[in-house]
């Protein structure tokens, strides 16, 4: 599902964001990924959705790698992948419903879909009696849970979620994070960066540990190191 394989990101005014990072997360799999402030946590989130290409090594994701993809394929793998923010990112004069039926809109869903995929998502998260509510009207918890929704609509086979409790208290944790884990026993795979110790050693999910853009623990780390990096060429390609 996801590989980094020897993956190194330099930004040209900030340093390494990674180092020689080599992981693989399989197909259904809940993965935390911890580590303080400025570890590469959500620039590894980055690299799988495509926001950023890595300087050196290979980003594999759902069959598509990083070394050969073009921009014309980006959009495709996307749909595949939602993703969730810590700050909700919610269009304040929309309702929950709308807010969903956007990620719809914005790839021509036929509007005959919409509905019934926007009331099916928002079931599922909890919120269907709060379809008309518009953002000012929901708690945190709740509007993080439509962000989740709308990251969902699209049935992706992955979900990445990027400090999505950071804004909340303890209760809209608990709850947003039981959510996740029944996503995932859905068939979807969860990647869920966090700095909440106590959250990730709560549960009995794989951690991905990382400090000053090294991976420097994985609980689940059972298979052969990864094969040699890619070619020079390769990685050229990966950063045009």
């Amino acid at each position: 599902m996801i590989r980094f394989t020897h993956v190194s990101k330099q930004y040209p005014r900030g340093g390494p964001a990674l180092d020689d990072v080599s992981f693989h997360l399989s197909r259904g799999e809940f993965a935390f990924l911890t580590g303080p402030s400025g570890a590469g946590k959500s620039t590894i989130l980055k690299l799988i959705y495509v926001g950023e290409r890595p300087t050196h090594g290979e980003v594999r994701v759902a069959g598509q790698s990083s070394a050969v993809m073009t921009r014309k394929d980006i959009p495709e793998l996307r749909r595949r992948i939602g993703v969730v923010f810590q700050e909700f990112r919610l269009l304040e004069d929309r309702t929950a419903e709308q807010n969903v039926a956007f990620a719809l809109e914005v790839i021509g869903t036929p509007r005959a879909q919409i509905g019934p995929k926007v009331a099916r998502v928002l079931t599922q998260v909890g919120l269907a009696a709060k379809a008309t509510s518009l953002p000012h009207e929901l708690s945190g918890g709740e509007q993080q849970r439509v962000a989740i929704a709308r990251a969902l609509v699209n049935d992706p086979l992955m979900l990445l979620a990027d400090e999505p409790t950071g804004n909340l208290d303890d209760r809209a944790t608990r709850g947003i994070f039981q959510l996740l884990r029944e996503i995932n026993a859905l068939g979807t795979a969860v990647l869920m960066a966090s700095h909440d110790l106590n959250l990730v050693r709560s549960t009995p999910y794989r951690t991905l540990e990382m400090n000053h853009g090294r991976l420097v623990f994985d609980s689940g780390a059972s298979e052969p190191p990864p094969a040699a990096p890619v070619s020079p060429a390769a990685s050229t390609r990966a950063v045009s």
